[in-house]
């Protein structure tokens, strides 16, 4: 079983993460690629101490990136949007913005 902080890679603070954030009570994470929703819940329970109503999982494709005349890819990556149960309190992971 994989830890909390293999699971949960990083949250994701974006324009549209941040608003998601706001209206709908929805964290959004980067997370491991294999990671499925039950390890997501319970990685984000134990880690904010919260209770999750419900998880969406999307797979991202890497973007083309070019350096001169080569080209490659950025890895693929899994993003989760975690909606908390009405009533918890959210996590504030950001304080410095």
């Amino acid at each position: 079983m994989p830890t909390v902080y293999q699971v949960i890679r990083r949250p994701l603070i974006t324009e549209k993460s941040m608003g998601v954030k706001e209206t709908e009570g929805t964290l959004v994470f980067e997370v491991a690629a294999n990671a499925t929703k039950t390890e997501v819940k319970q990685a984000v329970e134990t880690l904010f101490q919260v209770k999750v109503s419900t998880i969406r999982t999307s797979n991202v494709l890497g973007k083309e990136r070019r350096r001169g005349r080569f080209t490659g890819f950025r890895p693929d990556w899994k993003k989760a949007y975690v909606r908390l149960k009405s009533g918890e309190e959210m996590p504030e992971y950001v304080n410095s913005l």
